[in-house]
């Protein structure tokens, strides 16, 4: 475990400025800083696979005080952010002990991340998505991905791209730019709320595919909606008729399992600071291979137009933070540890729950009525309820965390160390607001 004495003593001085991203003075951020370290400290060691066969139940409580969040505290809403576990954190600090002695035994060897291929971190990740090293880049969120792609591929002026109604801004934005700056045009299809079934996605898809279409994008799980679109069918149809697949796939990574290379899309982007519960600042950009050298750089540093790079010529955006990397790393090793199957199906079952029981309670779903389209966010419809009053209302006086859209759209998210006694409490509270506040 890690000495928490050395090390403040051995990095504290070198690493403040990138930690103490806040007003506290420097006093007060060593002594918030030393209470982190000793709040990791008292964290027990990761519960024994053995309990997962004698009590399923008890192994995820176990699980569950790996986290910073406190007992009190029901955390609903990881489709926006994760949170850490103390192996990620404790990674983490671990990254920022060692890389800020600038000891490296080569004097040209700096802990900036702008000129390596880092294979260390690099490499686990690209089998746990189900790539080569080559086809993946490391960046910092969905986002940044996103925008590579869209700046990236060739377009002319009157070129189409086809999207749902139903990105994130993250996504849809970075082509309304390129829309506006050179003329392409963005065109979406309508998700109906809730989805149907896949068949319904793809025949919308198709019927609005035209001579013009050149990219296909959209979420492999939506962000408004939690829905699993058939993301595999989606890449074989834009495939087909010649069509570059792009697709946001934000939320999936950790959440559960994940072959882009099976599922067959040109290009994929990802945060895994949101179910893989990485640390904030770490994403990656997929480019099938033979797909990479038609993606123009965003960025251009050294190396920018070396073929030999393939995808590291992506990743190199200058100095930045590899501590965050450890972390990173850290993550795919506790989802590999867990198991990933085993992680989904435990989002499979709190979500359906949460679903089957806001259905009971007149809810209207905006995800899915198919489980197979749903994995571990609920959204859903409750009028009259106006869900920021509930929002501040869940958060302010119940200790709860929740999100939705306006007016009365819920977005609950299971994360895998969430109880199913954090589910009741929610539930209960939800009706407690609905009888007191509503009627």
């Amino acid at each position: 475990m890690l000495d928490r004495r050395s090390f403040l003593s051995a990095s504290f001085s070198g690493t403040a400025a990138g930690l103490a991203a806040s007003s506290l003075s420097g006093l007060a951020f060593r002594s918030s800083f030393d209470e982190l370290l000793a709040q990791l400290e008292k964290i027990p060691p990761l519960p024994d696979h053995s309990l997962l066969d004698t009590n399923e139940d008890a192994y995820w409580a176990e699980i569950r005080k790996q986290f910073l969040i406190p007992e009190d505290v029901i955390y609903l809403n990881s489709g926006t952010v994760g949170s850490s576990p103390a192996p990620v954190l404790r990674a983490v600090f671990e990254g920022y002990e060692t890389t800020e002695k600038m000891d490296a035994p080569d004097p040209e060897d700096y802990p900036i991340w702008g000129y390596a291929a880092w294979n260390e971190f690099r490499d686990p990740l690209a089998e746990f998505v189900g790539c080569r090293r080559d086809e993946i880049a490391l960046l910092r969120n969905a986002t940044e991905a996103n925008n590579y792609i869209a700046n990236g591929i060739d377009m002319k002026p009157g070129d189409e791209v086809l999207m749902t109604d139903q990105e994130h801004p993250g996504g849809e934005h970075p082509w309304n730019l390129k829309a506006k700056r050179y003329g392409i045009v963005v065109k979406k299809v309508t998700l109906p709320r809730p989805v149907k079934d896949s068949a319904q996605v793809l025949n919308l898809f198709n019927q609005a595919i035209n001579p013009r279409t050149r990219v296909i994008f959209f979420s492999h799980i939506t962000t408004f909606s939690g829905v699993v679109l058939p993301t595999k069918e989606l890449c074989t149809l834009a495939r087909s008729k010649g069509i570059v697949s792009a697709v946001d796939g934000a939320h999936v990574i950790g959440m559960m399992r994940l072959n882009v290379r099976e599922i067959g899309a040109d290009m994929y982007a990802s945060s895994p600071h949101k179910w893989l519960l990485a640390p904030k600042g770490t994403g990656f950009l997929y480019v099938r291979d033979e797909m990479i050298d038609r993606l123009w750089n965003t960025i251009a540093t050294e190396g920018w137009d070396d073929p030999k790079l393939r995808a590291e010529r992506l990743q190199r955006i200058g100095s930045s933070n590899v501590p965050s990397l450890w972390g990173l790393r850290a993550s795919v090793k506790l989802a590999n540890d867990i198991g990933v199957d085993r992680i989904e199906r435990r989002h499979r079952q709190s979500a359906d729950y949460i679903f089957s029981e806001m259905m009971k309670r007149g809810a209207e779903s905006w995800t899915s009525p198919d489980a197979a389209l749903r994995c571990a966010i609920v959204s859903v419809n409750v009028p009259p309820i106006q869900r920021m009053d509930l929002e501040n209302w869940m958060w302010k006086t119940q200790k709860i965390k929740i999100r939705g859209g306006d007016p009365y759209k819920l977005r609950l998210s299971t994360p895998y160390y969430l109880q199913k006694k954090d589910i009741e409490r929610f539930l209960a509270k939800f009706d407690e607001y609905k009888s007191e506040k509503v009627l």
